[in-house]
């Protein structure tokens, strides 16, 4: 079940994590049960060396879209935070936006595992691929 709205998100986000919001870089494009669909911007402050998206800008893709994910199923848990996140880079991303295709593959009390498949914007082949589990606080412990 849903329990927080996109704009919710985005409110919670501009609150909590300023650092990630502020950017505009980082675009809530959908949630759903159990998933979320996030959009990273182009922009060649994420480009390395031969001209590909940098691996470190798609690993914050998938992070910050499986939190995403999270959040619309649990409310806003400022805490709960990343404890393993497992990437495979695929091919070569272009030089346009990337989406991941973010879902939650186990909600628990204490841990949420999920994968998220990153796509450049109008191709269907996955560019890179991670999977990752995120500690969730006792409800104590929710701001």
């Amino acid at each position: 079940m849903i329990v927080m709205s996109v704009a919710e998100i985005e409110a919670f986000l501009s609150r909590e994590f300023p650092q990630i919001a502020e950017t505009g870089d980082f675009i809530i494009e959908e949630v759903g049960e159990m998933s979320a669909r996030m959009r990273l911007r182009y922009h060649d402050r994420h480009l390395r060396p031969g001209g590909t998206i940098s691996g470190p800008s798609m690993f914050a893709l998938a992070d910050v879209g499986l939190y995403v994910a999270i959040l619309a199923q649990i409310g806003p848990v400022a805490l709960a935070v990343t404890t393993n996140l497992n990437i495979n880079f695929l091919r070569m991303p272009e030089q346009r936006d990337l989406i991941a295709h973010c879902k939650l593959m186990k909600l628990g009390k204490r841990l949420a595992v999920g994968e998220a498949s990153m796509m450049s914007v109008g191709s269907d082949s996955v560019v890179a691929h991670a999977t990752a589990t995120y500690s969730i606080p006792p409800r104590s412990e929710v701001l």
